[in-house]
């Protein structure tokens, strides 16, 4: 798939249209020394949603209130769900060879991939293309992060740091994005 985001670096030739978001949510910033607590992802294909995957992740450490107030999601939540290693091969499963999509999405990458060398010695290969980018490309707002993409565009933010919830306001996000730039190029022709 040409046109795909492969790296920071590369630039963007097209917006697909066959993808699959991702979303993480996690016990703090490192990827060496915080857990995922949460992965959730949303197939699309042909700009529609085909299919999704959510599950809580039961971490080693016990989940620090900062975390449970900033995701919603308590240490009674987790106590019951499978761990990493269970996940995470479902995970990658769902999301196959996809181009993923997220916001602000290496942050997700560099978990998932930690975890991957860590548990299973693999990579994550997998293409990807980042909303944040795209809204540093074109979007004139005071700062790029998911809500407030999400309020510029009127899309509903109730939920937001829980891992489906984060996918598909970054599924509206992206729509409007390509929407926009859609549009621009035609009034041009």
């Amino acid at each position: 798939m040409t046109g795909i985001i492969k790296n920071e670096a590369e630039i963007l030739q097209e917006f697909p249209a066959d993808y699959t978001i991702l979303d993480i949510e996690t016990t703090g910033l490192s990827p060496y020394k915080c857990e995922i607590i949460e992965l959730s992802a949303i197939k699309v294909r042909n700009d529609c949603i085909v299919d999704k995957f959510s599950s809580l992740v039961k971490p080693d450490q016990s989940i620090n209130s900062f975390i449970t107030g900033l995701t919603g999601i308590t240490n009674d939540m987790v106590e019951s769900a499978p761990d990493i290693t269970a996940v995470l091969p479902e995970f990658m499963k769902f999301i196959e060879n996809d181009c993923v999509l997220g916001h602000n999405v290496s942050f997700d990458i560099r978990f998932i991939a930690a975890n991957l060398k860590k548990h299973f010695s693999g990579e994550f290969k997998n293409s990807r293309l980042d909303t944040m980018y795209l809204s540093k490309r074109y979007c004139t707002l005071p700062n790029h992060k998911l809500e407030s993409l999400a309020n510029h565009y009127n899309v509903n933010t109730k939920g937001h740091h829980r891992a489906m919830n984060d996918c598909m306001m970054t599924f509206e996000v992206y729509k409007n994005i390509k929407n926009d730039v859609i549009n621009s190029a035609n009034e041009v022709v």
